[in-house]
C-alpha cells in the first residue's frame, strides 16, 4: 500500500509584463497575494505598474487602476510616451476635488481623516465589488497614510484591504514613493513581496537604476540588485548575471588567429571556452591584435562580436582595413557585430546584457572587450568590478565562447608601468606587448607569459605592423632585458649587426 504524496499545487503567476523582471521572480507574482513596489519619485514606479496592468488586458484580463496622487489625463501622458494605449485598463481617479480648495466647503466638525478616509475607502470597495478585476494598481500609500492621519489607522486599514483582496481572486501592487519621514517598514512585513526600485547619480553621467527584490514568500528569487532602464516601450530589467545557472561540457577546439608565428607562440591558437588578456602599453597594437581573432573567427565561418570602450568603430575599421585585417567586410556581412560602448551613459548589466544577447542569440563565438580600463569606468563601484568579471568569464567559458580582453598600461616604457585592473589571474592565457629600445629606435616585443591548459612557447619576438600586415618576427635571442624597456646584447654588438645585415 503506498502512501499519498503531498505534492505542492503548482504556482499561479500573472506576468509583471517586464521580460527581465519576470526572469528575476521565477516567473512573475503569485496570483491573489498584495506586492508592494518602493521607490523614490523618478524610480519608474508609475511606469512598471502600467506595463503590469497592460501585460493583465492584453491576457483578457479586467484590470484596475485606482490613482490618489496623479489625475487620469497624467497617466495616460505617462503612457503616450512610451507608445502605449490604455485600452481595457479601467482608470479610477481619487484625487481630491477643485471644490477641495474652497473654504466654505472645508469639514469643521471632524478630523478630516475621518470622513476622507472612510469616503475614499468605500469607493475602492464599490469598484472591485463592479469590476471583479484580476489585477489592481494602487498609487500611493503616501495619500493613503495621511488620509489615515495615524500609523496604528493606516495599519488596520492595509490589513482590512489586504483581507478584502485574498477573498477576490485579485493581484494588487500597492506603490510608495518613500516619502514619509521614517521608512514604514510596516508595509513590507504585510506584503507577499517587495520589489525595492532605487535611482543612483553618479558624479559623471546620466542617472543609473537598479532594483532588489526585498522579500518573496515561498519564491527562490535572484537576489541581488539587478539594474534597469526606463526607455521608450517601458522598462527594461538586466538580471544579474549567475554563471552557475549555465554550467555545461563543452569540446575545446584550438581557434587560430591566422597569423602562423603568433599561432606558434600560442601553442596553435586560443581555446574555446577561455579567456585570454592582451596587455601593453598604448600604440603596441592591443586592439589590431584583438581584432585579428575575431577576424580569423568570421572567416571560418564563426561569429564574432566586439565590444569597444576607447575608440570609435570608425578608427578600428579604418586601421584594419589599413593592415590587411579583413574586419570591415565581415562587418558588412554581418558576421562581426560591433558595438561602441559610452561608459558615461552604461549601467554595467546592460552590457552583460548586450554580450549575452551576441552569445546566445547571434550565436557569437569570439568575444572581445577593448578595453578593461573602459570597463572599469562603467562601473560605478570600483571593487565590485573583479567579482562581475569573474562572473562574466565563468558564464562565456562555460558557453564555448573565447573571450579576448585588452588591457592598457599606465605609461609607455620601464619596469613601473602597471594596468589599473589586474585581471591577469582571472584570464586562461596572457600575451603580452612591449616597447624596447634598439640603436635608437622604438620597437616592439610580443610574448605569452601565461597559458593554461595547453605548451607555448616561452620566447620574447619583435612584433609589428609593417608593410600592411601583422608580423611576428624571429626570437629575439640577442637581447636580455627587453622587459625592462631598455635591453643589453648578450652577443658582441658587430657580429649582431653583421647577422641583421644578412
Amino acid at each position: 500500500m503506498s502512501l499519498p504524496t503531498n505534492s505542492p499545487k503548482p504556482r499561479q503567476v500573472a506576468s509583471t509584463g517586464v521580460a527581465g523582471l519576470d526572469n528575476i521572480l521565477v516567473g512573475g507574482l503569485t496570483r491573489r497575494r498584495v506586492y508592494l513596489i518602493e521607490g523614490v519619485p523618478g524610480s519608474g514606479k508609475t511606469t512598471l505598474a502600467l506595463q503590469f496592468l497592460i501585460a493583465g488586458a492584453r491576457a483578457g484580463e479586467t484590470v484596475l487602476y485606482i490613482t490618489l496622487s496623479e489625475t487620469e489625463e497624467e497617466l495616460r501622458s505617462v503612457a503616450d510616451s512610451h507608445g502605449w494605449q490604455l485600452d481595457g485598463i479601467t482608470i479610477r481617479e481619487l484625487t481630491p476635488p477643485e471644490t477641495a480648495l474652497d473654504g466654505d466647503e472645508q469639514n469643521t466638525m471632524f478630523h478630516p481623516s475621518e470622513v476622507e478616509l472612510a469616503a475614499t475607502t468605500k469607493l475602492i470597495l464599490a469598484d472591485v465589488e463592479r469590476l471583479k478585476p484580476t489585477r489592481v494598481v494602487f498609487d500611493s500609500l503616501s495619500e493613503l497614510r495621511l488620509l489615515a492621519g495615524s500609523a496604528l489607522r493606516y495599519r488596520r486599514q492595509i490589513l482590512a484591504l489586504k483581507q478584502f483582496f485574498a477573498t477576490r481572486d485579485c493581484t494588487v501592487v500597492l506603490l510608495d514613493d518613500m516619502t514619509a519621514t521614517d521608512h514604514d517598514l510596516q508595509m513590507q512585513s504585510i506584503a507577499h513581496g517587495v520589489i525595492l526600485l532605487e535611482q543612483l547619480n553618479p558624479d559623471y553621467g546620466g542617472e543609473r537604476r537598479r532594483l532588489r527584490v526585498v522579500k518573496y514568500r515561498g519564491v527562490k528569487f535572484r537576489g541581488g540588485y539587478h539594474d534597469y532602464v526606463i526607455q521608450m516601450g517601458g522598462i527594461q530589467v538586466f538580471p544579474r548575471l549567475v554563471a552557475a545557472e549555465h554550467r555545461q561540457l563543452a569540446p575545446r577546439a584550438k581557434l587560430p588567429s591566422d597569423v602562423p608565428a603568433l599561432d606558434a607562440l600560442l601553442g596553435g591558437g586560443i581555446e574555446e571556452g577561455t579567456s585570454t588578456l592582451i596587455v601593453g602599453a598604448a600604440g603596441t597594437g592591443k586592439s589590431t591584435l584583438a581584432a585579428q581573432f575575431a577576424a580569423a573567427a568570421a572567416c571560418r565561418g564563426q561569429g564574432a562580436a566586439l565590444f569597444i570602450f576607447d575608440e570609435s568603430p570608425e578608427t578600428l575599421l579604418t586601421r584594419c582595413g589599413q593592415l590587411d585585417v579583413d574586419l570591415p567586410a565581415y562587418v558588412g556581412a554581418g558576421q562581426v557585430s560591433l558595438q561602441q560602448i559610452d561608459p558615461a551613459e552604461l549601467t554595467p548589466g546592460e552590457f552583460v546584457h548586450s554580450i549575452r544577447q551576441a552569445v546566445e542569440e547571434r550565436n557569437a563565438r569570439v568575444v572581445v572587450i577593448d578595453s578593461l580600463n573602459g570597463y572599469l569606468n562603467a562601473m560605478p563601484e570600483e571593487r565590485h568590478l573583479t567579482i562581475q568579471l569573474h562572473e562574466l568569464l565563468m558564464y562565456l567559458g562555460q558557453k564555448g565562447v573565447a573571450t579576448v580582453l585588452v588591457g592598457a598600461h599606465q605609461g609607455l616604457i620601464g619596469s613601473q608601468m602597471n594596468t589599473p585592473v589586474d585581471a591577469s589571474y582571472l584570464a586562461d592565457a596572457v600575451i603580452l606587448l612591449r616597447y624596447f629600445e634598439n640603436k635608437g629606435e622604438v620597437r616592439q616585443a610580443i610574448s605569452v607569459m601565461k597559458k593554461r591548459g595547453s605548451k607555448h612557447e616561452r620566447t620574447l619576438r619583435e612584433f609589428r605592423l609593417d608593410g600592411g600586415r601583422i608580423v611576428v618576427g624571429d626570437a629575439l635571442r640577442q637581447f636580455r632585458g627587453i622587459l625592462t624597456g631598455v635591453p643589453t646584447y648578450d652577443t658582441d654588438p658587430l657580429a649582431a649587426a653583421n647577422k641583421e645585415g644578412m
